[in-house]
């Protein structure tokens, strides 16, 4: 959805003023002026588009646009840097006057000004009262937990925050239009070199690629083929008899009648278990060669799935909803046109081949109008299968936008039902609905008129057929024995092309499944995370350097992200990058993870370029621990394991205590072997945060990257984990770490900070530097108090 339409999900009948003003209450609307379609910028599923900022302030923005009567503020600023944090802290003061407030934070310094304070202690209410009281409470909870908080005063005595130089500001935010469309350029190039494919080999051939992915069951197939071709000969072997039989009946004498017939009904018993036979072996081949194929293709599929940069999956054509259905449909639909109805393709055929070669020996003018009759249907039926490959295709773009629809609904059902629009959501899935109708009404006539003419067709036939045959009886070059024949066989032809068309749909809908499924084998990805090549340092030390680097998102074409980006990493060093949401820190995260490729500039891993390192290699150097912690639908010990193997249960248990979780674990009912639900549903946000940080401990990564790794905890646990960061640290101190943080307070004993801002670093030095430096590190830090 668009930034709009999620803001409205607040309040439905909000007006587009409305909306601009809760995003400026909630300090968003600037950012969202500065993207190329403003307020009709598409999020991507699950905001992925995003960093956790904004995230966090398009949500705001819809609270605060329904001016609900309570307000409920779940870490509502958690995900803010510190002059974010400051400006919405203060939009949201505004907004709690006059209404009940309930706060839920970590960060107590959000609550100061609250009524009431109540302090939670395992479950129960331990102290309450306002800020002032609580902290007079001598040796009580909450007044641990402020100053657990406080950060090392700073001299009073300090002069005035300078500002940033505007000249590096100027030069950021005019970026040359030749430079800035250069680059706009590459990153198109790049677009529609992935799409440029054997597109046109793939419309023509479609069933000779299904065919040779099903090479290993030719043998299968085989047998098949030989069954189809000897039923569709014998179709016009019975013809034969047919007409022997009726002329059977035309005998004077009873007892040659009789004898006639019964060795006719005899033949046809015979025939018909050949039939049973060849329909038998032509039906079970196909289906195992058909079965064989979708397992064969979904596979492959999710292996090319695989292999695709991320870049592929932030385009809105590839959402989970959508790709699920190409997995799923798409392959059954693929195995309709290879398996059984494959059979009965081949089957018709032959019937018609060996039909036209025996009537042509019986007499070839009446064969002549069968033909013609036979051309006509086929192409009725290609053209039928035209309009439906066609609408079959943006019926599929409707329907993928609608389980993408679906799949963003129940992930996020407790944000439907608490904004209640589930009618909303309702109308826009049913508009959805009611856009494939109406597609399928605009196909509706043509396909209807073709269909018309194409049930029709083999009346029109046979009249002509019996009018031929009447002129060819009367100049005695046929005879009525000859006319059964032909009729039967023009019948049994006719019915086989027309059992063909009713197959045309389902043959329409694996064309199209197939073109897709070829599309993305044929997709070169630009960052290949299945390949092997590449080179693997001996010796990797942990030296980073982020040389002159540029970079835009390939969604967002004209928004640059990271502008000659300079950072240099050292072995064994802790670096951190603060600044404002959006301004290109966890990009370089990302970047160094090779999920992206720089589009100028070099990024570096001990002198060498990490496009040309191995893709497994750089990332099994580093461990990640992301501001949303992903778990899997596993127990507690294999989210910590996950991927590796032969890990000792000790060792599980290591990264945990490392981890601060270790004690949590122990107190379930079924420790270690705790189902943690779907995406960590049944845990807490700090407890997944903890169990995401012992994955990553257990795997001993060469270089930490840590992208809020405690924003989701409590002062306490976040200090404790930051201890076991820090051990971690202590404990190899080769390794490199690279923080990002809106907490200043988690990154003070940092070797150094450097400060983004607007895709570059303004600022870098120690703590006790950059503060006496008092530029915009020193102005962050004010902020906080």
């Amino acid at each position: 959805m668009t930034i709009y339409e999620n803001i409205r999900f607040g309040k439905l009948n909000a007006t587009q003023d409305e909306i601009e003003e809760a995003a400026r209450e909630a300090n968003a609307h600037n950012f969202i002026m500065q993207l190329p379609d403003k307020y009709e910028t598409l999020v991507g599923e699950r905001g992925i588009q995003l960093s956790g900022g904004e995230k966090q302030r398009i949500a705001l923005a819809r609270a605060l646009v329904k001016k609900p009567t309570f307000l409920l503020l779940d870490e509502a600023t958690s995900a803010l840097d510190n002059n974010n944090e400051k400006i919405v802290q203060e939009a949201l003061d505004r907004a709690c006057k006059g209404r009940t407030t309930i706060v839920i934070a970590h960060r107590l310094t959000t609550i100061r000004n609250a009524d009431q304070i109540y302090v939670f202690d395992k479950g129960n209410v331990v102290e309450q009262g306002t800020h002032d009281t609580l902290m007079g409470n001598e040796g009580g909870k909450y007044q641990e937990l402020v100053k657990r908080q406080q950060m090392e005063k700073i001299d009073d005595d300090q002069d005035d925050p300078i500002k940033m130089q505007k000249a590096k500001e100027e030069e950021e935010e005019a970026i040359g239009m030749s430079e800035r469309s250069r680059l706009i350029s590459d990153t198109q190039a790049v677009v529609d070199g992935e799409k440029t494919s054997s597109k046109s080999f793939i419309q023509r051939f479609v069933l000779l690629r299904l065919l040779s992915m099903n090479g290993s069951e030719w043998k299968t197939i085989f047998i098949g083929c030989a069954a189809c071709l000897f039923s569709g000969a014998s179709q016009p072997l019975f013809s034969v008899f047919y007409a022997n039989v009726v002329g059977a009946f035309g005998y004077c004498s009873i007892r040659e009648r009789r004898s006639h017939v019964l060795n006719a009904s005899l033949v046809f018993l015979i025939f018909g278990g050949i039939l049973l036979v060849l329909n038998f072996l032509q039906y079970t081949a196909f289906a195992i060669a058909g079965s064989q194929l979708t397992q064969r293709i979904r596979s492959k599929a999710f292996g090319c799935l695989l292999r695709q940069e991320v870049a592929y999956f932030d385009q809105s054509e590839n959402t989970s909803g959508a790709i699920s259905v190409r997995l799923s449909s798409d392959a059954a639909a693929v195995q309709e046109m290879a398996g059984t109805r494959l059979g009965v393709i081949c089957q018709s055929l032959a019937l018609m081949l060996f039909g036209i070669a025996f009537g042509c020996y019986i007499n070839w003018q009446l064969t002549f109008i069968v033909l013609v009759s036979l051309i006509v249907m086929i192409f009725l039926t290609f053209g039928d299968m035209s309009l439906r490959v066609w609408q079959g295709k943006q019926n599929d773009k409707i329907m993928g936008r609608a389980s993408t629809l679906a799949v963003e609904v129940i992930h996020n059902m407790r944000t439907i039902k608490q904004s209640s629009v589930e009618k909303e959501v309702l109308r826009q899935y049913s508009d959805l609905i009611y856009e494939a109708v109406r597609l399928c009404r605009m196909t509706m006539v043509p396909i209807s008129v073709l269909s018309g003419i194409y049930w029709t067709i083999d009346v029109y036939t046979m009249a002509f057929v019996y009018w031929r045959a009447l002129v060819l009886v009367e100049e005695k070059q046929l005879t009525s024995h000859h006319i059964i024949m032909v009729v039967a066989y023009s019948m049994f032809a006719l019915q086989a092309i027309k059992l063909m068309g009713m197959l045309s749909y389902r043959i329409a809908g694996s064309v199209s499944a197939a073109q897709s499924f070829f599309n993305l084998f044929d997709r070169i990805p630009t960052i290949d995370n299945g390949s092997d090549e590449g080179q693997e340092l001996d010796d990797f030390h942990g030296d980073i350097k982020f040389d002159d680097v540029k970079f835009i998102y390939p969604t967002r074409p004209t928004s640059v992200v990271l502008n000659k980006f300079q950072l240099n990493i050292m072995p064994s060093q802790r670096v951190a990058l603060a600044g404002g949401s959006g301004c290109g820190k966890s990009t370089t995260i990302q970047l160094l993870q090779r999920f992206y490729d720089v589009k100028e500039g070099q990024i570096l891993l001990d002198g060498v370029d990490i496009r040309q390192l191995n893709i497994h290699w750089v990332r099994s150097q580093f461990g990640l621990v992301s501001q949303e912690p992903i778990l899997f639908d596993l127990t507690i010990a294999e989210n910590i394991a996950y991927g590796l193997e032969d890990v000792s249960m000790t060792d599980i248990i290591d990264a945990a205590k490392k981890a601060n979780i270790h004690q949590f674990i122990e107190q379930l009912p079924d420790g270690y072997e705790t189902k943690v639900g779907i995406k960590g549903s049944f845990l807490s946000g700090g407890e997944k945060q903890r169990i995401a940080i012992a994955r990553v401990l257990i795997r001993r990564p060469k270089v930490l990257l840590l992208d809020e790794a405690t924003s989701a905890m409590d002062s306490q646990n976040e200090q404790i984990v930051q201890e076991a960061l820090e051990h971690a640290q202590i404990e190899d101190p080769s390794r490199t770490s690279l923080i990002i943080a809106h907490r200043l307070s988690t990154i003070r004993s940092c070797d150094s900070i450097c400060v983004v801002n607007k895709g570059k670093v303004i600022e870098s030095g120690t703590h006790t530097e950059l503060t006496q430096q008092r530029g915009a590190y020193y102005k962050m830090l004010t902020q906080n108090h």
